[in-house]
């Protein structure tokens, strides 16, 4: 198991930035690939970025690239995704998620991911 629980949404004007925040509980949470997907309503989850369990690989949806940054730091087995020049289609819920298979460079589809956050709301006005 390795539960998880999403923070740092709220509301950020178009061209903001916000941090979210995914805390991963268990002793071996550090040991799995993360990712960050997210649904608009209406829309289809959608991949956002991921990142190896040792921090070295990552990987974004094109279209987001240059303005959104996954990082992590496993001493506080939490990981992070940095989203800036926020737009409203930006507007979503945003879940993280653990690969099910420890030691995973992280993957863009869904059906890898085996443990899932609540989600955060993140809402950009325009």
């Amino acid at each position: 198991q390795v539960p998880l629980a999403e923070s740092g949404g709220g509301l950020v004007q178009a061209g903001g930035s916000a941090r979210l925040s995914c805390a991963a509980s268990g002793r071996t949470s550090s040991n799995y690939a993360m990712g960050w997907f997210r649904q608009a309503p209406g829309k289809e989850r959608e991949f956002v970025a991921a990142i190896s369990w040792s921090g070295v690989t990552t990987s974004y949806a094109e279209s987001l690239k240059g303005r959104f940054t996954i990082s992590r730091d496993n001493a506080k087995n939490t990981v992070y995704l940095q989203m800036n020049s926020l737009k409203p289609e930006d507007t979503a819920v945003y879940y993280c998620a653990a690969e099910r298979q420890p030691f995973g460079l992280g993957s863009e589809y869904l059906t890898e991911y085996h443990y899932w956050g609540q989600g955060t709301q993140v809402t950009v006005s325009s």
